[in-house]
């Protein structure tokens, strides 16, 4: 990720999984930190990151 745009749009498909309350994506890192009203499915959270356009590490 490059810029703000890279980190709103990881946040936004974050944010459109089932059950998650808040993202923080940190633009320095890529780390992606997930709040959620429960367990995440993670093949859910891989496809949502990917659809933004980045690979999940």
């Amino acid at each position: 990720m490059t810029c703000g745009h890279c980190v709103s749009s990881v946040t936004d498909e974050v944010q459109e999984i089932p059950g998650v309350v808040s993202v923080d994506v940190v633009l320095e890192t890529g780390a992606v930190s997930i709040s959620s009203a429960g367990p995440l499915d993670d093949a859910a959270v891989r496809s949502a990151v990917e659809e933004a356009g980045y690979q999940f590490a």
